[in-house]
This record gives structure tokens, sequence and C-alpha cells, in this order.
């Protein structure tokens, strides 16, 4: 009679052990469900326009720029974002426009007239521009409206430095050193760049 009773409990101890167990694994598999994050990415692209390219880019400069933003009020205290805006500018030849009336062949030169080089690029880097000081913003929409304006100015002012450092001089220079070896090369004559 004892023997029984004590494998009556025996059981009931192991069962309620096993049934403990399985309890505590279904609370942590349960529990693991419902808090794991889950991202999906949706992502749908397409072609929105298709350009054929026939810029010659010889020079690119990359430029910081350091942008404080204020915006002055009269009771509330100033509302100011410090932005460190690293940038670039490409100049670039456009070769489209080069017609065959462009090209004057001689004996033993060869004229070709390019059309003036251009700034065919010129943007923030998001990756390198830093945002280091938003203060005196009230609202999120605030904040948001001083940042965007902060980057359109930044990429004005590398613009207007990337002209006032004359690249577009320079890149007249990297044609001579670059683009007039190569068509000398190609054609076997002396070749002379001059721009319209």
């Amino acid at each position: 009679m004892a023997n029984r009773f004590g494998n009556r409990i025996l059981f009931i101890l192991i069962s309620s052990i096993v049934i403990t167990c399985f309890l505590v694994f279904l609370f942590f598999y349960i529990k693991h469900q419902f808090t794991a994050t889950r991202t999906e990415i949706t992502e749908t692209g397409m072609v929105q326009k298709i350009t054929s390219m026939g810029k010659l880019e010889l020079v690119k400069y990359t430029m910081k720029d350091i942008v404080e933003q204020k915006e002055i009020h009269p009771i509330l205290p100033d509302s100011k974002v410090l932005f460190l805006a690293v940038g670039e500018v490409t100049a670039c030849i456009d070769l489209t426009k080069v017609k065959k009336t462009d090209i004057i062949q001689g004996a033993d030169s060869v004229t070709v007239f390019l059309p003036q080089p251009e700034i065919c690029y010129a943007a923030i880097d998001h990756q390198k521009s830093r945002i280091y000081d938003i203060s005196g913003t009230w609202f999120r929409d605030d904040t948001k409206n001083m940042v965007e304006s902060v980057y359109k100015i930044a990429e004005k002012k590398i613009f207007d430095n990337a002209k006032q450092m004359d690249v577009l001089g320079t890149a007249r220079q990297n044609a001579q050193l670059i683009f007039k070896p190569l068509l000398e090369s190609i054609s076997g004559k002396k070749v002379v760049l001059s721009f319209r």
C-alpha cells in the first residue's frame, strides 16, 4: 500500500514537473511571438526617365561649408540651425552639342570647337553632412522646415562657391590636359581645342 502511494506521488510529481516545464516553455514561446518585431519593406521601382549621356566630366570639387540659419523672433527665443554641409560640384562639357561643322580638318591638324563647360552636378552629400545644433524650435514642423531650408541654402552656397573658385575655368584647362591628348592619339594629328 505504501509502495502504491509512493508510486502515485512520484507519478504526480513527474507529471507536475513535465506540465510546469511545458507551461514555462509555452509562456516564453508565446511571449516571443507577441514581442518579436519584424520589419517589412515594400518597394516598387520604376524607370521615370532615360537620358542619353554625352557629358565629359573634367573636374570635381568636394567642398565643406558651415551654414547657420537664424530666425529672429520678437518675443520668443530665436530659432537656430547649425549645419556642416559637404557637397560635390562637377563641371563637364556636353559632347552631344558638338556638330560636324565644329570639327575643321587641316593637312596636319584638327581644330575642334567645344561648347562652354557647364556645371553638370552640384549636390549635398547627405551621408557626410551633419546638423550640429537645432535650438529654439517649438514644434516638429518648424524643425523640419528649418532643416529643409538650411539644406537648400547650403546647396546653393556650394554651387556659388564653385563658381567663385572658377570651376568652369578649371574644366577648360583640364579639357586641354585630358581631352586634347586623347583626340591627338585617335586622329594622329595635332589638335587645337577652342570653346564657342
